[in-house]
């Protein structure tokens, strides 16, 4: 079984290594944004030491009979993660990679293998109660995410949702399936983390024939060219979304130069921002580190 000290260790360093890496239009060790820099993720990442070895203690204490599946808590949990990273930051670096760790690391803390964390993951989430959806709202309007629509059933910044959630019943997993076509995240939570094991078997492959930087990028087109980044449709629409697919596909078939497709990135601000598949492949990230992974030079490879 890994220590729990180790698989926090690894949901650190995961997305930190994530956002260092320069991809495609987002922040990176040589690229900010205006209101979001490099800087807000460190921040804002090695905040959550404590509330994720929270989390893997909660998956110990369910492992050892001392707690049920439906006290886990996995809303408070993230609530309390969003209020950590955002207690030193002004901005919102990791709501994303948050939301999608909590049911990782509590699987994890359970003793549940990397490849079957996703599923366990799923499992708890179907077990989640309504009070972990007003919880999750709470942790969403702490963070204050780009592009959340407003006006809608169960708005989350409208206070009626929270009695109108408990009222329907309506849990973590009901939330997802509700939030789904507007979050790559979110359907992550109800199909097994099956984008985030993908991109991590496609890493795998990758960071055998290249750099720890070339396998990232290269993985995160592969992503971009096959799923339309939800984060980027919800700011700037469902035209840019997919024209930011079919410029990735170009790079991908030598039709276009990284440096072309790098240009075209950035020439709006944020608006092509993936951060939603930047989210993903940070988790995959982690997980590949929980395997034994660690860098040789300029290499990640496993011991």
């Amino acid at each position: 079984m890994i220590r729990k000290e180790e698989i926090v260790q690894a949901f650190i360093l995961g997305p930190l290594i994530e956002v260092t890496v320069p991809k495609p239009g987002n922040v990176s060790r040589i690229r900010d944004f205006e209101d979001l820099t490099i800087y807000h993720f460190l921040f804002a990442n090695t905040s959550l030491i404590f509330p994720y070895l929270k989390a893997v203690e909660r998956g110990i204490l369910l492992k050892e009979g001392k707690i049920i599946e439906g006290d886990v808590g996995l809303g408070k949990l993230i609530r309390d993660s969003v209020f950590w990273a955002k207690k030193h930051q002004d901005s919102n670096p990791n709501f994303g990679i948050i939301v999608l760790s909590i049911p990782l690391l509590v699987a994890l803390g359970e003793g549940y293998e990397v490849k079957r964390c996703g599923k366990r993951g799923n499992e708890l989430i179907s077990k989640s109660t309504p009070l972990d959806s007003v919880e999750l709202y709470k942790a969403i309007r702490i963070a204050n995410p780009k592009g959340v629509k407003r006006g809608v059933k169960y708005d989350v910044y409208d206070d009626s949702s929270f009695k109108e959630l408990v009222r329907d019943n309506i849990n973590l997993a009901k939330l997802a399936e509700i939030s789904c076509e507007r979050e790559l995240i979110f359907c992550e939570w109800i199909n097994g983390y099956s984008k985030v094991y993908e991109a991590f078997r496609i890493l795998k492959k990758n960071l055998t024939e290249y750099s720890l930087e070339e396998g990232v990028i290269i993985t995160f087109l592969w992503m971009l060219a096959k799923y339309r980044d939800t984060l980027i449709e919800r700011k700037a629409g469902l035209y840019e979304a997919e024209l930011v697919r079919e410029k990735a596909r170009e790079v991908l078939n030598g039709e276009a130069s990284l440096d072309e497709f790098y240009a075209f990135m950035h020439e709006r601000g944020d608006l092509r921002n993936p951060g939603s598949i930047a989210d993903i492949l940070a988790v995959s990230l982690s997980l590949l580190l929980l395997e034994g992974y660690s860098l040789r030079g300029k290499k990640l490879t496993k011991k």
